[in-house]
């Protein structure tokens, strides 16, 4: 069952398989989100207050796409998304580490550092499905709300 204890275990698989040279010196918690169409992963820092914008050490979240706990999504399209977002944290972004580049995706770096750390295969597959099967999916899972029409008020003067 995906819940996000299986989550945690995916990110703690993770980092001691292909991010073990990267050091974690805050909390990283990983959870479910919303459902969404079109992100499948974010990473921020917590904020509670003004004052914790000061805080390099404060907790990270990773959140993924809520529609990721069917099991008909295959496993490889969860690691990926994973792995992305712990490029980031690598990166310097939402994370206490210095950061590496002034933007997330600059020059395809989570890509390139993706492959560099072992993901070739699960970055092609999950592109394939993603492509071929996510449209299908989003049709069953969320269906599309036809927008309501909103009536036009019209000023009727009475002569």
């Amino acid at each position: 069952m995906r819940d996000d204890n299986w989550l945690f275990q995916k990110l703690d698989e993770l980092w001691d398989g292909h991010f073990s040279d990267i050091p974690q010196h805050n909390d990283v918690v990983i959870k479910f989100g919303r459902k969404a169409r079109q992100r499948l992963g974010s990473i921020k820092q917590e904020t509670k207050t003004h004052l914790d914008l000061l805080n390099k050490n404060r907790k990270t979240i990773i959140t993924i796409n809520g529609l990721f706990k069917d099991e008909n999504i295959p496993e490889y399209v969860v690691t990926a998304t994973i792995a992305h977002e712990m490029c980031h944290y690598a990166h310097g972004f939402s994370s206490p580490l210095d950061q590496k580049f002034p933007n997330p995706h600059q020059g395809g770096i989570v890509t390139k550092e993706m492959k560099a750390r072992g993901f070739t295969k699960e970055l092609a597959l999950q592109k394939k499905w993603l492509k071929e099967m996510w449209p299908e999916h989003l049709k069953e899972k969320m269906p599309q709300r036809r927008a309501q029409r909103r009536r036009r008020r019209v000023l009727i003067k009475w002569i």
